[in-house]
C-alpha cells in the first residue's frame, strides 16, 4: 500500500474523531527521554487518528499501522506468516539496520549453524536476535498496544540506529489476532466519554467466552508445543527459522496486582532447562528492575509463576537455548479501573509493557556475546548429553491406526526435529510396530532436550506446586505404543525421512462395485468422520456389536461399521465413489462383503444395529467452561466435519430440542438452566436421546436426578494441631491436581470402548473429582487402576482417592442415556488418545442397553 493511501486514511480518521473529547494523552508520555525521532516515520496517532491509550487498537488497526511503518522505514520489513481461523493476517516485523536487511538470508544460515557441533562461527560478530510476542491472550491488551510503541521507537529513533547493526528485533504484535479483535470491540463499544473505573462496569466485564482465547476458545499460550492451531504453527515456524536469543512474552494479571517479570519460582524450573538459563534470566531481570524503578512502577519477581510446562510461550524457548521471559502487568481491562493501589489507567499499563520491551532490548544489546555463547554452548552440551544417553531413539505407533501416529509425528516435525517413517515391520521388547504406521525419532539431534521433553515420563519433582500441568508425555496423550531404542535397532531398521508437509495416509476400498455390503473397522482415528460422511449421504449405516468374519476372510471386530445403499436412490457406481471418497479422506480401509453368510453373526443379525446421523448441540455460555466447550467444538468441526449447534444455556427452555439427538454438556455451573430448562432437558433425555457430560456437570446432573453420579467426599484427616501459617499456601497448593496422566482400564466390549484394541489406556485429569463406581458393574466402562499414576504430580492423598474410582459412567434416564466423563477426553486438542471415547458416546450412546446404566 502506498504512502499516499495511508495519508488519505489518516485525514479521514482525524475528521471522524475531531468532535469527540478524549483525555489528553501525548506520545511523549511513553517515549524515553533524550531520543530524537525521524519525522518521516508516522506515529501511531498519525495513522490511527488517536493516541495510544485513548482507545484499544483493533487488529485491523494494528495491521494498518505496521504496514504504514514498513512502508516508511528502511529498518522495517513486514511479513504475513499466515492466517487465523477468522482469516486475520498474522504479522512478523523484522527490525534491523538497512545493511542487515540486505543479508537476512545469510544471517539466518549462520545462526542455524549454532545448533551444529564444531561449527566455525564468529560469536563476536554475530547479531543478537530478540523475538517479542504480544497479547497471546487477546484481552490482555496493554501488550498489543505497547507493540505499536516498540515498533515506532525502533523504526524512528535516531539514537538506536547504530545498535541495529548488531541486532535483529522480531515483533509479533498480536499473537492472538481473533481474541485481540473480540476484546477491543467489546471495550471500545462500552467506553464512556467520561472515564469510570467501577470494576462492576460493563466495559470492564466482557461476556462469555471473553477475548482471552482464539476462535475456538483455546488458550494459545498452552499450544506452543502441541501446535494444534494455525496461530501457533505459524509463529513456531518463525522461532525455528530464527533461533532467537531472547523470547519475550507479554501478559496481564488481575487488576489488584503490580508487575511481574521472570525469573519465576526457582524450584519450579523444568529439570531439562539448564541452570545457566535461570542465571541469565536473573541477570536480564536487573535491566527490567532499573527501567521500572525509573518510572516509579511497583514490581516483583521469583514468585507465583514458574518455568515448567514447555507448552507455554515463556518456557518453550528455554529448552532450545533461548531465554524465555514472562511479563505480567496488572490489567485495567478497560480504560480505567479502581484497584487497591489506586486508579489504574490503560495508558500506564501500556507504558510498563513498553518499558520492559526497551529494557529487554538493552539487555540483549549489552549481553550479545554472552547470549550467543550460551546458545552455542547449549547445543554443544545437548550433543554431549545425547552421546551419553543409553537411549538413542524413540519409536511409536499403533498397529491399526495410522491417524494417531501420523498426528504425533506431525507435531514433532514442527519443532525442527527429524522424524523417520518405519518402512518395515519390527518387534521391540515384544511390541510390534508396523511399517507406515510407526515412526522413529533419533535422539542424536540438536533438539535432544526438546525430544526428551516430549517423550519422557516424570513422577519425581523438586516442588509440588505447578502453575500449569505437570505432565504432557506425548505418546501417552496419543495412547500409542512407544519404546526407547538402542542404536543397534535404530541402525538396522529401514526408515524414510519425513518432510513437514507429510500428508495424512489415505485409505482405500477393497473389492468391486455392487457388493452386497461394505464394512470398515473403527480403530482408525478418522473412522467417525467416514461414518458421518456416509450417514450424511443417506446410506444405511450400522454398527456391529458382535464380531463377524466375511466369506472373503476378513475379521471385523466389535464396533465395525457396515454400509448399504439403503433407501438411497444413487447408482452402484455413485455409491462406490462415495465409499472411495470416505476412505481416501479418512484413512480407513473399506472392505466389500459379497454374502450375508458370514461367520460369527450374519449380515442380517440384530447385533448389527442401525445408526442415526448425529445431530449435535453443544451447550455454551453462562457458567460453562469455554475451554472445554471450545475443545468439543473444534474436535467435531475441524477434524470430523460434524455440524454443531452452539446452544446458549439460557435458550434451552425455549429451544426446539427435538432437532437434536445428542447434547454435549461441558464442565461448568448449570444452575442458570432453572427449573423449566432442567425439566425440559430431562424429558428430552427420557425420550431416547443422549447427553454427554463432563466434569462438574456430573454433580449437577446427580442433583437434578439425571443419573447417579456420586463423588467421594471423605478427606484424609490431619492429626496435627498446629502448623506454620507461612506454609499454608504451599500445603494447599500441593493438593491441587493441576494436570497429570493416569492409568485406566477400558471395557473394549462396551460401545464406549469400540475401536480400542487394548483395555489399558492413558487418561488426563485435572481437578479432584473422584467418582464412585456404580453398583452396576456394567455402568463403568472405564475405571482407574489400583496403581493409577503414569506421569506427572499428584498429592498422595489424592492418589489414594483416585485408585479404582470411575473415569466414565453411564446412566439410564427413561429411554435415553447420560454418559459422564470425569476427565476431559479432548484436553487442549492434543489428547488424541481419548478423543474416540467422546466420539463413541456421540455415535453409539443410543445403542447402550438400558440395563447397563446406573
Amino acid at each position: 500500500m502506498s504512502k499516499t493511501i495511508y495519508i488519505g486514511c489518516i485525514s479521514i480518521a482525524l475528521f471522524l474523531v475531531s468532535t469527540i473529547s478524549y483525555s489528553q494523552i501525548d506520545l511523549s508520555y511513553y517515549l524515553p527521554d533524550n531520543h530524537l525521532y525521524k519525522p518521516e516515520i508516522p506515529t501511531p496517532k498519525e495513522v490511527l487518528g488517536f493516541e495510544l491509550g485513548e482507545w484499544h487498537v483493533s487488529h485491523d488497526q494494528v495491521v494498518m499501522y505496521m504496514k504504514a511503518l514498513a512502508a516508511a522505514s528502511d529498518r522495517v520489513t513486514i511479513e504475513e506468516i499466515g492466517r487465523t481461523y477468522e482469516m486475520r493476517p498474522q504479522l512478523t516485523l523484522t527490525i534491523t539496520s538497512p545493511s542487515n536487511h540486505s543479508k537476512l538470508g545469510t544471517i539466518k544460515s549462520e545462526r542455524k549453524k549454532i545448533r551444529q557441533p564444531n561449527s566455525n562461527l564468529n560469536i563476536k560478530t554475530m547479531p543478537v536476535v530478540v523475538y517479542a510476542g504480544y497479547s497471546v491472550h487477546g484481552n490482555e491488551s496493554s501488550a498489543v498496544n505497547a507493540s505499536l510503541l516498540a515498533a515506532y521507537h525502533f523504526a524512528a529513533s535516531v539514537e538506536v540506529a547504530s545498535d541495529l547493526d548488531d541486532m535483529i528485533i522480531l515483533i509479533d504484535p498480536a499473537l492472538n489476532p481473533d481474541g485481540v479483535n473480540r476484546f477491543a470491540s467489546w471495550v471500545n463499544s462500552n467506553k464512556s466519554q467520561t472515564p469510570n473505573g467501577d470494576p462492576a462496569g460493563r466495559e470492564l466485564n466482557e461476556p462469555w467466552p471473553r477475548g482471552r482465547s482464539n476462535h475456538y476458545w483455546f488458550d494459545l499460550n498452552r499450544d506452543w508445543l502441541p501446535v494444534q492451531h494455525p496461530e501457533s504453527r505459524n509463529r513456531v515456524a518463525v522461532i525455528q527459522d530464527w533461533l532467537p536469543n531472547i523470547q519475550l512474552d507479554f501478559h496481564e494479571m488481575g487488576a489488584n496486582s503490580t508487575y511481574f517479570f521472570q525469573p519465576g519460582v526457582p524450584s519450579r524450573n523444568h529439570p531439562l532447562t539448564p541452570k545457566r538459563n535461570f542465571e541469565l534470566t536473573e541477570k536480564i531481570s536487573r535491566y527490567h528492575a532499573h527501567s521500572l524503578d525509573s518510572i516509579g512502577s511497583l514490581y516483583y519477581s521469583q514468585e507465583d509463576f514458574d518455568d515448567f510446562n514447555y507448552g507455554k510461550g515463556s518456557t518453550y524457548p528455554d529448552v532450545q537455548g533461548s531465554i524465555g521471559i514472562l511479563f505480567e502487568q496488572a490489567s485495567s481491562r478497560g480504560h480505567l479501573q479502581e484497584t487497591i493501589y489506586g486508579p489504574l489507567k490503560f495508558e500506564f499499563t501500556i507504558k510498563n509493557q513498553f518499558n520492559t520491551t526497551l529494557s529487554s532490548i538493552k539487555a540483549a544489546k549489552e549481553m550479545r556475546e554472552e547470549l550467543n555463547t550460551y546458545l552455542r554452548d547449549f547445543y554443544a552440551e545437548a550433543k554431549s548429553e545425547s552421546d551419553m544417553d543409553t537411549n538413542k531413539a524413540y519409536i511409536f505407533g499403533a498397529q491399526n491406526d495410522a491417524g494417531r501416529s501420523h498426528h504425533l509425528a506431525d507435531i514433532v516435525l514442527q519443532h525442527d526435529i527429524d522424524v523417520y517413517s518405519l518402512m518395515e515391520d519390527i518387534t521391540v521388547n515384544g511390541v510390534k510396530f508396523e511399517k507406515e504406521k510407526s515412526y522413529i525419532v533419533p535422539l542424536n539431534q540438536p533438539q535432544y532436550r526438546l525430544i526428551k521433553g516430549i517423550f519422557e515420563t516424570r513422577t519425581d519433582f523438586q516442588d509440588s506446586l505447578f502453575y500449569d500441568i505437570s505432565a504432557w508425555t506425548m505418546p501417552m496423550a496419543f495412547n500409542l505404543e512407544y519404546v526407547a531404542l538402542s542404536s543397534r535397532i535404530l541402525n538396522l531398521a529401514s526408515v524414510e525421512l519425513l518432510t513437514k508437509t507429510n500428508p495424512l495416509p489415505e485409505g482405500s476400498v477393497m473389492g468391486e462395485v455392487a457388493a452386497k455390503t461394505y464394512a470398515f473397522e473403527w480403530e482408525e482415528y478418522y473412522a467417525p468422520k467416514a461414518a458421518y460422511q456416509l450417514l450424511d449421504k443417506g446410506y444405511l449405516v450400522r454398527v456391529g456389536h458382535a464380531e463377524l468374519e466375511s466369506a472373503e476372510g476378513h475379521k471385523f471386530k466389535r464396533g465395525s461399521i457396515y454400509i448399504d445403499k439403503g433407501q438411497s436412490k444413487k447408482s452402484d457406481q455413485e455409491f462406490f465413489k462415495d465409499l472411495q471418497h470416505a476412505a481416501k479422506t479418512t484413512g480407513v480401509t473399506i472392505h466389500a462383503i459379497n454374502s450375508s453368510k458370514t461367520k460369527g453373526v450374519n449380515l442380517g443379525s440384530p447385533s448389527l444395529e442401525v445408526l442415526t446421523k448425529p445431530k449435535v448441540a453443544l451447550l455454551v455460555n453462562g457458567g460453562i467452561s469455554s475451554s472445554e466447550a471450545g475443545e468439543a467444538w473444534h474436535l467435531l468441526d475441524q477434524r470430523f466435519g460434524i455440524p454443531v449447534t452452539l446452544l446458549d444455556i439460557d435458550r434451552v427452555s425455549t429451544a426446539d430440542l427435538s432437532r437434536y439427538n445428542t447434547i454435549l454438556a461441558p464442565s461448568g455451573n448449570y444452575n442458570s438452566l432453572g427449573k423449566e430448562g432442567t425439566e425440559k432437558l430431562r424429558n428430552w433425555i427420557s425420550s431416547g436421546n443422549t447427553l454427554v457430560a463432563q466434569g462438574s456437570a456430573l454433580s449437577w446432573l446427580d442433583q437434578s436426578n439425571m443419573g447417579n453420579f456420586k463423588f467421594k467426599t471423605e478427606a484424609m484427616k490431619d492429626t496435627v494441631t498446629q502448623k506454620a501459617y507461612s506454609d499454608y499456601s504451599k500445603a494447599i497448593g500441593a493438593k491441587v491436581t493441576g494436570g497429570a496422566i493416569f492409568n485406566a482400564i477400558l471395557d473394549i466390549t462396551h460401545p464406549i470402548g469400540y475401536g480400542y484394541d487394548n483395555p489399558k489406556i492413558y487418561t488426563f485429569r485435572s481437578g479432584n473429582q473422584f467418582l464412585i463406581a456404580s453398583d452396576n458393574p456394567y455402568a463403568n466402562p472405564m475405571i482407574y487402576t489400583s496403581a493409577p499414576l503414569a506421569s506427572g504430580y499428584v498429592h498422595p492423598s489424592n492418589l489414594e482417592q483416585i485408585k479404582n474410582s470411575a473415569s466414565i459412567s453411564v446412566a439410564s434416564v427413561g429411554r435415553g442415556r447420560v454418559i459422564g466423563f470425569v476427565d476431559n477426553p479432548n484436553f487442549r486438542a492434543f489428547w488424541f488418545g481419548t478423543n474416540k471415547l467422546y466420539l463413541n458416546a456421540i455415535f453409539f450412546g443410543s445403542t447402550i442397553k438400558s440395563g447397563t446404566g446406573n
